[in-house]
């Protein structure tokens, strides 16, 4: 594989309009900056192109670009990546950003949707049906990205993973070709998507499952976070039904308007609250954490799932530092560390998010995808966000300190969280088995690494890298 700092003499941009429908931008049109742009703060690369394609063709034709070329490839539907890998250096940007098509067989339950869509516009259009697949819990997140990690979000304990609901895709591959995967065609590779990121090719379409989610009891519900409540919040959402999804939010309370101006920097749980079932049960299941404490903020009421997903925020861009893990619970001890570790962090932003998971997520056999931590109980993330890169030291040692406080003993990582944090931790994404038999499809369908701007899995256990 090239150097990713290749120039840009290897390619002509003019000559690219002329062969692509989709739009071509280059270092010196208006909209570049933009279009180079990813949602994590503090990355600023340049690539030599950024190519939208209008269909499936033509991401074969970029794909085979980028192999005859030698230039680095990267491929972008939200640009959500941590890492930042929906843009190279030097680089082709394959952007999905044009494919957005959607096709909904409301009576059959199942909906064909193109990688450029978001898992907000997806959600939208689903929900008009009284429908939906479920995703993460930001609607501005890719829905190709969050998918080929696994997907956890607002709908996990009672229908599983995103990947759980998944029943095919169309993949260009590194030689251009464009497959149809499922559990009889290429099920090899239709394994390794369920999990295994972008390491095997381009996907242009996903066939998913839908399931009808017309209304549900969510939202924000917002408690004081002593020790006591932060313990007992997570063992009621590990006794709740498997209709309710909590994201429990352990930070200072923001100065927004709903919060009380003297809770304004206390630790608080900023709780995101999803029953997807009957509006009375709905109610029955959350009323136990309402007992937890007096409520700072309750905005949990019914609604249509779609109004789950906050409003994107244009513009913002944070800078953040983050460690995932599973942890098997939090106890008093735990949470005392948590809300120590809140107080003593100078970041504007910190926050440790307690995800518990089980119900329909643990049904599914550990080997069955690429997502080898079905038995792992509550995912947690460790977060700060700040304002200059130049701090970025200072609050990583906050996060790598808490982290190793709460950790009990399970190595795994959720792929979606990684930023970029070395092959250690890639493995430990793909622990055991999953990540030799990875490894062997990465071989056998991009043996030369071409799709390598990812959590990379070399071919057959090479060295990580082009």
């Amino acid at each position: 594989m090239k150097s990713s700092h290749s120039n840009t003499t290897t390619i002509s941009i003019p000559q690219l309009r002329v062969e692509f429908n989709g739009r071509v931008i280059g270092p010196d049109d208006v909209g570049y900056d933009e279009a180079r742009t990813v949602f994590p703060g503090g990355i600023d690369r340049r690539p030599a192109v950024i190519i939208r394609p209008a269909d499936a063709a033509e991401v074969s034709r970029v794909v085979s670009l980028a192999r005859e070329t030698g230039l680095e490839l990267a491929v972008r539907g939200g640009g959500h990546s941590g890492a930042g890998h929906g843009v190279t250096e030097g680089g082709i940007v394959l952007d999905l950003t044009n494919m957005r098509a959607l096709d909904i067989d409301a009576d059959g339950r199942t909906v064909w949707a193109e990688t450029g869509l978001t898992a907000g516009e997806y959600t939208m259009a689903a929900g008009a049906h009284g429908l939906a697949t479920g995703f993460g819990d930001t609607g501005s997140v890719g829905i190709g990205g969050i998918t080929l990690a696994g997907g956890v979000g607002f709908l996990a304990r009672k229908y599983g993973l995103t990947i759980d609901s998944l029943l095919a895709a169309e993949v260009v591959t590194a030689d251009g070709e464009l497959v149809r995967v499922d559990a009889e065609r290429h099920p090899d590779l239709f394994w390794a998507i369920r999990g295994g990121g972008g390491n095997f090719g381009v996907v242009t379409r996903f066939q998913y499952r839908l399931h009808e989610v017309d209304s549900i009891v969510g939202g924000i519900l917002m408690l004081p976070a002593t020790p006591e409540v932060i313990a007992s919040f997570a063992a009621e959402a590990e006794a709740a039904p498997d209709e309710l999804s909590t994201i429990a939010n352990v930070m200072p309370a923001p100065p927004m308007p709903f919060v009380p101006a003297e809770h304004h920097g206390r630790p608080a749980v900023m709780a995101l609250m999803a029953y997807a079932g009957a509006t009375e049960a709905g109610e029955r299941a959350i009323a136990p954490f309402r007992a937890l404490a007096s409520p700072l903020a309750d905005m949990v009421r019914p609604m249509p799932y779609p109004e789950i997903f906050a409003p994107d925020e244009e513009g913002y861009h944070p800078i953040s530092t983050v460690r995932n893990m599973f942890v098997d619970t939090i106890d008093l001890d735990a949470a005392e560390t948590i809300v120590d570790h809140l107080q003593a962090s100078t970041a504007p932003m910190r926050v440790a998010q307690l995800r518990v998971l089980g119900g329909a997520v643990a049904r599914v056999p550990a080997d069955a995808t690429a997502y080898a931590h079905r038995q792992s109980r509550i995912m947690a993330n460790v977060a700060a966000v700040y304002q200059r890169p130049e701090e970025a030291a200072e609050h990583k040692q906050w996060v790598t300190g808490l982290a190793a406080e709460l950790s009990q003993g399970d190595t795994g990582v959720y792929v979606a969280f990684l930023g970029d944090e070395g092959e250690a931790r890639i493995r430990d994404a793909y622990p055991g088995s999953t990540w030799d038999r990875l490894a062997a499809i990465k071989g056998r369908y991009d043996p030369t690494n071409l799709f390598h701007l990812n959590q990379n899995i070399p071919a057959d256990g090479g060295a990580i890298g082009p």
